[in-house]
């Protein structure tokens, strides 16, 4: 029921947005901008809250305890993991908004600054990390742990009602449950589609200046072609094998990229901006995490932050779904640790290095990207690279890199659709991977083609906002399961402490009858 149910409602969206994209477009606006003005402060104090929890389960009582039982291990090396982790969760975001979002910010600041002063500088890249760092993936963690968990630990079938079993009881696997499921399921679909159409658009911009293809709709046809060519060969290749190899070649060829810049750009300037960004980025971190400005006309925090938010609440059950999938045997320290701060980690140097060096080149008169930008968000990073060496190479295995990351989100994707829609627990069936992948080509085309992805991007930004409910009740939820665990893992200890006492207790007194010597009273025995 929640695949034929969720196969229409995507079916329904993408023809309305084919047929009247400008009055789809125009009342998804609207309902837009109800929801952000009057629901924003929900979704910075939800996405503060589960960050605070997840360094609570870290490092609290609950970090040792394991996703799959105190005997699983890791199916994944450690490498091959974060490399998953970071392919899914950001990986084409990261190189479409690396250089672009310092630049945008530099020219209309937060916090009534003065545009592309030095204040709005360090604000830039101070509110870069923010966007791309411990929040969204604390978001993702919380997800995923908790599917992970409800899967591995509690035999559940891998869906996002599971989790709220603690919570509504025997209603999650009901009409309630499913409307959760069939919920998750389209966003994720629009999602998945509407991030691979912008990515379409920046590998088109990219094959343009490349290669002198012109950008037209037909190129970028032919792009989602041969992408879902491609990422149909991964899913149905599985985890262990397509979407690993892959990502384990793009996260080797992101490094490559990343540290060439770095040398040959303004190096000194780049890692100055590093430490810079990353002391006023922890210095700043609560007052960042719930700034609003009802004093103000001021509309930048609703248009970046709290739409952020809720973008990446959104993409939770897709990603959690995916991190649940290659993260048994971990600890929930392991969990954390890797999940939040290891890919926040590489975001912020990320962000230092494409970020900074677009910051220099534009202070400092190298390039003009604020032209650049004015064409288009995909265009900043292929005009930042002609003010360097190597610019045609440097273009290229950006390119690359763009195409292997949308494989590598659409694979998952595609795999975690399949799961969403499927009640048996494991991998699900090819038919099903196959039927998501048609759906999510299609879906970005037809809106590619109709211009509707502008209204797609405010749909799933409204359906963020009962996810944003969710998250909350998946906070409690996991407390009690992970409370009710260690409680039953101390209890076992203490009874095989116990088992030991008695045990030594016993062996004393009939060493002390062997030696003829006092026995001891029964009620002496601890």
């Amino acid at each position: 029921m929640v695949f034929r149910i969720s196969i229409a409602i995507v079916a329904a969206l993408v023809v309305l947005a084919g047929m009247a994209p400008g009055p789809f477009n125009d009342v998804m606006q609207t309902v837009l901008a109800t929801v952000v003005r009057g629901a924003g402060w929900m979704y910075l104090l939800v996405v503060f809250l589960a960050l605070l929890f997840l360094f609570y389960l870290a490092f609290g009582r609950f970090g040792r305890l394991r996703i799959g039982g105190e005997d699983a291990e890791p199916e994944f090396s450690q490498m091959s993991w974060l490399s998953m982790l970071f392919a899914a969760g950001m990986g084409i975001g990261l190189v479409f908004w690396g250089a672009a979002e310092p630049i945008s910010h530099f020219v209309k600041p937060p916090e009534g600054l003065e545009p592309q002063s030095s204040m709005a500088a360090r604000a830039a890249m101070r509110y870069a990390f923010f966007h791309w760092g411990l929040h969204p993936w604390a978001i993702y963690a919380l997800v995923g742990l908790a599917m992970a968990w409800f899967q591995y630990n509690r035999g559940g079938r891998g869906l996002i009602s599971d989790m709220l079993e603690p919570v509504i009881g025997r209603h999650h696997s009901g009409a309630l449950g499913h409307a959760v499921n069939i919920a998750a399921v389209v966003a994720t679909a629009i999602g998945v589609a509407t991030t691979l159409g912008f990515g379409t658009i920046q590998i088109a911009a990219g094959l343009e200046r490349v290669f002198g293809v012109p950008a037209t709709p037909t190129t970028q046809l032919i792009i989602i072609g041969v992408a879902f060519v491609l990422y149909m060969v991964s899913s149905t290749s599985g985890v262990e094998r397509g979407i690993k190899w892959l990502s384990n070649f793009n996260l080797i060829l992101a490094a490559l990229l990343m540290l060439t810049v770095l040398v040959i750009g303004p190096t000194g300037f780049i890692l100055d901006t590093f430490t810079t960004t990353l002391g006023s980025y922890i210095n700043q971190l609560v007052t960042m995490s719930l700034r609003l400005s009802p004093f103000s006309d001021s509309t930048w925090v609703r248009d970046w932050t709290v739409f952020y938010w809720a973008w990446w609440i959104a993409w939770a059950p897709f990603v959690g779904a995916f991190i649940a999938r290659v993260s048994r045997g971990r600890t929930v320290r392991e969990f954390v640790v890797g999940v939040v701060f290891a890919p926040s980690l590489l975001g912020f140097v990320w962000f230092s290095v494409f970020g900074g060096a677009a910051l220099q080149a534009q202070i400092f008169g190298k390039v003009d990207l604020l032209q650049a930008l004015a064409g288009g968000y995909e265009t900043v990073l292929f005009a930042l690279f002609d003010s360097m060496p190597g610019s045609s190479l440097l273009a290229l295995v950006a390119l690359l890199l763009l195409v292997i990351f949308f494989v590598t989100s659409a694979d998952s994707a595609v795999l975690v659709l399949a799961s969403m829609s499927t009640n048996e627990p494991g991998d699900p069936p090819l038919s099903k991977r196959v039927a998501w992948g048609v759906a999510v080509a299609l879906i970005a085309g037809v809106l590619l083609l109709a211009g509707g992805l502008d209204a797609l991007q405010a749909l799933i930004t409204i359906a963020a906002l009962p996810f944003a409910v969710l998250m909350a009740l998946v906070m409690v939820s996991v407390y009690r399961e992970l409370d009710g665990e260690d409680g039953r893992l101390r209890r076992r200890a203490q009874r095989r402490r116990r088992i030991v006492e008695l045990w030594i207790a016993r062996e004393r007194e009939a060493q002390r009858e062997d030696r003829g010597g006092d026995s001891l009273n029964p009620d002496q025995l601890p």
